[in-house]
């Protein structure tokens, strides 16, 4: 491993015929950040990360992995990756595949340890194709490791787990990142990107329209959220209130997107004096993705 970055990208691109995948996308990230990569569907992230991965060749530009290509970074096992769809020997157990895929690696984590970080103790003479599907993820998850990457590549890694799964997987992942490893994860659910990740990097239409860390990102979109309950209001009636620019109304309470909060909640007292547990609060992650991907979608 170099002293540089974990991996660059400059200036990907990528077309299938006359459509451009990835336009221009220029990207560096440290060792030992923990990167979440998130778009609207069709925004590039799989064609980013398979260019990433080596997988597909960029029609312009150049990925830097470890100081090397991706290639060599994987031939060197510095790179673990776990995909969504990543297929597992359905008559082969979970202990099989793991000490399997460990054996093909020059300096692999013991498969023990495996087993214990993806916790698969108890699954480990269960037959793969007697799995759940959250219980696919972890071995996925247990194979991307088995090499003890520095950068490991995650696609969509908690898709189909419980919320237990869920919060026992993010902790093996800080646990990983802890001793300087690099991780990126795609993922859809905005809320992970928000509790898990240092860094956002958000594209849209092949292109990179925000880069940061999340209160950064959330902090390039200006406005508040009031929440309230409002008996008899209407969305009408709330969306007229000063300083309001959306309203969604479910079951008496309502939440407001405010350009100016101030004026919006002298409006809502002074029309509905009874409105109760006010609440005021900065914009989240998915308010200013559904902003930022909204007004690249009009520029």
């Amino acid at each position: 491993m170099t002293g540089g970055p974990a991996f660059a990208l400059h200036g990907l691109t990528k077309r299938f015929g006359q459509v451009t995948a990835v336009g221009g996308v220029s990207v560096e990230v440290a060792p030992g950040e923990v990167v979440a990569l998130l778009g609207p569907n069709g925004a590039g992230k799989s064609t980013t990360v398979d260019m990433l991965l080596g997988l597909t060749k960029p029609d312009a530009g150049e990925v830097i992995v470890a100081g090397g290509s991706p290639r060599e970074a994987v031939d060197r096992g510095l790179v673990g990756a776990m995909m969504q769809n990543g297929a597992l020997l359905p008559d082969v157990t979970v202990g099989e595949i793991v000490a399997l895929v460990v054996s093909t690696h020059e300096k692999p984590l013991p498969a023990e340890e495996v087993i214990a970080r993806a916790g698969l103790g108890k699954l480990v003479k269960r037959r793969c194709g007697k799995l759940s599907g959250g219980e696919r993820q972890r071995v996925r998850f247990a194979l991307a490791l088995a090499g003890d990457p520095r950068l490991l590549v995650l696609d969509e890694p908690t898709a189909a787990m419980d919320v237990d799964g869920r919060r026992a997987f993010w902790a093996a992942i800080r646990e990983f990142a802890a001793g300087g490893r690099t991780v990126l994860f795609a993922t859809h659910y905005l809320a992970e990107a928000e509790d898990y990740a240092d860094r956002v990097v958000l594209l849209r239409h092949g292109a990179v329209v925000a880069d940061g860390p999340v209160a950064e990102v959330r902090a390039a979109v200006s406005g508040r959220v009031l929440r309230s309950v409002v008996p008899g209001a209407t969305e009408a009636g709330l969306a007229a209130l000063p300083g309001v620019t959306s309203v969604q109304l479910r079951g008496g309470r309502a939440e407001l997107a405010c350009a100016d909060s101030d004026a919006a909640i002298r409006a809502l007292l002074a029309a509905h004096p009874d409105a109760s547990g006010i609440e005021i609060t900065a914009l989240g992650l998915e308010e200013a993705f559904l902003a930022l991907t909204a007004e690249e979608a009009a520029a």
